[in-house]
Order: C-alpha cells, then structure tokens, then sequence
C-alpha cells in the first residue's frame, strides 16, 4: 500500500527524472531569473512585463532585460499591447514552442534504468510498464493551456 507522503516522494523523484532528461536536450542555456521569467511567459501568453516582474518577483528592470536577451536569442516575441500602446506583451516563440514539443518527447528510459542501476533491467522493464500503464490513466483527459500551446507548436510548419 503507497501512503500519501510515500506518493509525494515518488511523484517529486519522477519529476527529477523527468527535468533530468529535458535538460539533456540541446537548445539555448537559461540560467535561473530568465528561466522564472520564460516559464511565466509560456504560461502566460501575451503577459506583459509588470504581470511577469509581479508573477516572479523579480524586479520589473531585471525582468525587461531578461526578456530582452530572450527576444534576441529567438525564445520570446515582443508586440505593443494594442489597447495600451505604452505596454509591451511577450510570448513564447513558435520556435521556441516546438523546441518544447521535441524535448517532451524524450523518452526517459535511460533515466530510468540509470535511476535502479544497470543490473536491474528487469526491474527497469516492470517499473516502465507501470509507468506507460499510470501515465495513460492519470495523465490529463485534455491538456491544460500550456501542453495544447507546446502540441499546437509541435505540429505547425511556420
């Protein structure tokens, strides 16, 4: 029997392994205050930069500059909010959305055998069956906003 504190443990540990395969993706480097400031945007599509400084609490300047790095390496778009042409809005990147999309896909099988050793391929083999088995019957029915924006992404040609 898995007890609650037990299935929060498990759940944190998938989630490492998880990150750990995504960041073994190639595409740009972030470090941490653009990283805040990216996931903020692709959660928030067309936010502006004081809805982004207040969402991260980072400082409104630091956020501008981040967002501006972002820009140039292609990551973010920026556009002048129509009904407020003092504002600008910022969002993901076609590009940067499909980067996304290439990078879920990772499979985290290696992770996973790395995680219970190598001499456990058995083991490795019954955890990721478990793991297809939980994952087609606890995963989302529908994708919230950000995975349909990322699939969208992931199937456009533009």
């Amino acid at each position: 029997m898995v007890d609650a504190l037990d299935l929060i443990v498990l759940g944190r540990r998938l989630t490492r392994i998880g990150e750990q395969m995504l960041r073994q993706s190639t595409g740009p480097s972030v470090t941490t205050g653009p990283s805040l400031v990216l996931r903020h945007v692709v959660a928030h599509p067309d936010v502006s930069i004081n809805d982004i400084a207040e969402g991260t609490s980072l400082p409104q300047s630091y956020v501008s500059e981040s967002v501006g790095k972002l820009a140039g390496q292609g990551v973010l778009q920026t556009t002048v909010d129509p009904n407020d042409r003092r504002r600008t809005l910022v969002r993901a990147s076609k590009r940067h959305l499909r980067t996304l999309a290439q990078r879920g896909r990772a499979t985290v099988d290696a992770a996973v055998i790395e995680a219970l050793g190598p001499n456990n391929t058995d083991a490795a083999q019954e955890v990721l069956a478990a793991l297809t088995m939980l994952s087609g019957r606890l995963g989302p029915e529908t994708p919230g906003p950000i995975l349909r924006q990322v699939r969208s992404a992931g199937s456009s040609k533009d």
